[in-house]
């Protein structure tokens, strides 16, 4: 419904009498509405191509070709393809215009086109297609703006030519081509029929997953280049040898230049071409599912790409109140600085992320998400989405003007979520959909039927600030690593980490590493640093920040809550990683894994191995059974049914060599024996041995005494 207040749906028609010519169109998704599609007329069985473009501001738009040797039309209409046919699109009632052109669409596969729109204004711009499924760059300049040698690679995909492709076939083969030849396609149903490993399931429950965060571009170690999907593929081994079960990528859309993290998009149905394009994508997806993992994708709806000067800005008007894409509040002549300037940028909205908020209230919008969405789902073959910052589409929208929150806004981003969910689980029940929000607000995760927005799960931040923190949380968070690293043993604040260590249960992913808080947050650092305040880590300081961060993976994998780290930890990285400089600063996780990281990475394994092995801390139960702050300890239960697991833990600098007496109540901890079933002051994880070396040890009334080593933990399980 068009009301912001209302969370209902509906589509009515009216029957006309017999006889009476009738047209009703259903849209489920735009996927194939907007963009250049395959158009069958009536008598025929062979597709032509249509274009279909949303500008309901323009005065006309055609839809022209540009020269593929170039794959750039500037400003003045230059690399227009002369050879080819303008398409004149006619406008629709709703304001999308649409033309057919009488060719075989196999001909038309793989031209590069703009759509050429003379504005609300009468200026004639060219713009990329929002809807597009390829960008012809691969680089990162703007012919506009500097030099350029003339070559489609090197050109900034946002601004570039859009592509005609064919979505219902996929490239076979990247090695075998050679130069200049067609690539050989096939159907996108033969491709997806290896898709499985019989006996090898793909996990599709969130409390099932190990989450691996993985960053394209930081891959390819010792190239001067951005990591690609073909390094990716090539990395899946060291996935599948560490025992994860799920990866999430950070966004793949296309994005500004060729170095970035991804959370600026401006075509969100083109996987971005500097790191391997769409079919690349798919072969990796397929060979992730292949080896039973699943795939998590990154998506970006608060905000657009920063420069989107040829996609979404002004796509086609100048007026501040006629920017299609961005939320305008009012008439830009009422908006005025105080010393009466006008102030034409005050009707635009901000909502805590980069750049203005987009203009949730028109469908065509929200359809640009949920079918993107949708195609990410359904073509792509991806398990689940991530939606980065998701307060900023449903609370935080606010007036830049005056900083005045706007409802409606907020109420139209409530609706756009709880749109995007109710489509994607038509589409596929099982997706695992999951929101970064730190609004604490219940109906994140509620279904929509009962007013939520659809979600199965939070990124619960404050996990990190309460295990890990940083310098800028201060005191508001437990923060045991960043306080252990001063290397005294003054109390720890174990009872605030362990409120956040029991809600984990509520519907989380909980991670003690992600790729904000790697060093690009203000106060972060990876793991290992922060375990020894930023010490160099030789001898005894290393095997402290390994002691440590072996503790944090432990607590986060055994919570209740889906646990999740970032690339490197498992090898124990240090460089620090941030959005500018995430190039220079890649750490050489192959080679690390056996070398200094040897060990860490042989703890990680068979953590991991442990982690699959028991159903009871994969389960939602938790228990705190024990903590103290001054001596630094906490000790937890997991259960599933009669399979009980106790993990005690300890921050403490001096072991518990004689033992730690955990008192809870004989339901909690019966009567029964307990198995010490692994140990992470192990020798082989480049431990001390300070633990019960496998031993049963006897419960009594609710007490149980356990040998606990020093910045560790062990894990006991029921006999």
């Amino acid at each position: 419904m068009p009301d912001h207040a209302s969370a209902e749906r509906y589509r009515q028609l009216r029957l006309h009498g017999t006889g009476t010519p009738q047209t009703e169109r259903y849209y489920f998704t735009y996927a194939r509405r907007l963009g250049a599609n395959k158009h069958f007329a009536t008598a025929s069985t062979t597709p032509s191509l249509r274009f279909a473009v949303w500008a309901p501001n323009a005065r006309s738009v055609e839809a022209v070709f540009g020269d593929p040797a170039h794959g750039y039309i500037a400003d003045d209409g230059s690399g227009i393809d002369p050879t080819q046919p303008v398409v004149a699109l006619s406008r629709l009632p709703d304001g999308i215009w649409e033309g057919v052109l009488d060719m075989d669409f196999e001909a038309a596969k793989s031209r590069p086109y703009m759509y050429r729109i003379v504005n609300a204004q009468g200026q004639t711009v060219y713009r990329t297609d929002i809807f597009s499924r390829s960008q012809i760059g691969k680089g990162d300049i703007n012919p506009a703006r500097g030099s350029w040698l003339g070559t489609p690679d090197t050109l900034d995909g946002t601004i570039s030519c859009s592509v005609v492709i064919d979505p219902d076939v996929v490239r076979h083969d990247f090695h075998s081509t050679p130069v200049g030849a067609t690539p050989d396609l096939i159907p996108a149903k033969a491709f997806w029929a290896g898709e499985f490993t019989s006996g090898l399931p793909v996990p599709n429950n969130l409390k099932e997953l190990v989450i691996y965060e993985l960053h394209i571009g930081s891959l390819g170690f010792g190239s001067n280049d951005s990591g690609n999907l073909g390094d990716a593929l090539a990395f899946l081994d060291h996935l599948v040898d560490l025992g994860v079960n799920a990866v999430e990528l950070l966004p793949m859309a296309e994005f500004n230049g060729d170095a970035s993290w991804g959370y600026g998009n401006s075509h969100h149905f083109t996987i971005e071409s500097s790191a391997g394009g769409r079919d690349k994508y798919r072969h990796f997806v397929r060979a992730c599912h292949q080896r039973g993992i699943a795939v998590l994708q990154d998506v970006v709806y608060n905000h657009y790409a920063p420069d989107a000067e040829r996609a979404e800005w002004q796509y086609d008007s100048t007026a501040p109140e006629q920017n299609i894409y961005y939320w305008y509040e009012g008439d830009s002549s009422h908006y005025h600085l105080p010393d009466g300037r006008p102030f034409p940028d005050g009707g635009y909205l901000d909502n805590g992320s980069t750049g203005y908020t987009p203009r949730f209230r028109e469908e065509v919008v929200r359809q640009q998400f949920i079918s993107a969405a949708a195609f990410l789902i359904e073509e792509m073959h991806v398990d689940g989405l991530r939606v980065d910052l998701t307060q900023a589409i449903h609370r935080d929208n606010a007036l830049h003007a005056n900083g005045h929150s706007v409802g409606t806004a907020n109420a139209f981003g409530q609706k756009l979520l709880r749109e995007w969910s109710r489509t994607l689980r038509m589409i596929r029940p099982n997706v695992m959909l999951v929101a970064e929000d730190h609004t604490g607000w219940d109906a994140v995760t509620k279904p929509p039927a009962q007013g939520g927005l659809g979600f199965d799960a939070t990124w619960e931040l404050a996990f990190y600030h309460h295990l890990v923190g940083d310098s800028e949380m201060g005191g508001e968070r437990a923060c045991l690593l960043k306080r252990a690293g001063f290397g005294s043993n003054e109390p720890l604040p174990m009872d605030q980490f362990a409120g956040a260590l029991y809600a984990s249960q509520h519907k989380q992913v909980v991670f003690h590493e992600s790729h904000d808080e790697a060093g690009n947050a203000a106060g972060t650092a990876r793991t290992m640093v922060v375990a020894v305040n930023g010490a160099p880590l030789v001898g005894i300081t290393r095997t402290a920040a390994e002691a440590r961060s072996r503790l944090c993976f432990g607590l986060s994998l055994l919570s209740a809550g889906t646990p999740m780290f970032f690339m490197g930890e498992e090898i124990g990285a240090t460089k620090p990683y941030t959005f500018n400089n995430f190039r220079q600063h890649r750490e050489d996780i192959l080679g690390e894994r056996h070398g200094n990281g040897q060990a860490l990475f042989h703890f990680y394994q068979d953590l991991l191995t442990l982690n699959h092995r028991l159903e009871a801390v994969r389960s939602l139960n938790i228990d705190i059974l024990h903590l103290s702050n001054p001596n630094r300890v906490i000790a937890f239960k997991r259960w599933n049914g009669d399979d009980q697991v106790i993990i005690a833990a300890s921050f403490n600098n001096t072991p518990f060599a004689d033992g730690y007496v955990v008192t809870k109540d004989l339901l909690a901890i019966p009567n029964a024996g307990w198995k010490e079933v692994f140990n992470s002051d192990a020798a082989p994880y480049g431990g001390q041995n300070t633990g019960n070396q496998g031993a049963i040890i006897p419960s009594s009334q609710g007490h149980i005494n356990v040998t606990l080593p020093a910045n560790g933990f062990v894990v006991l399980v029921k006999q």
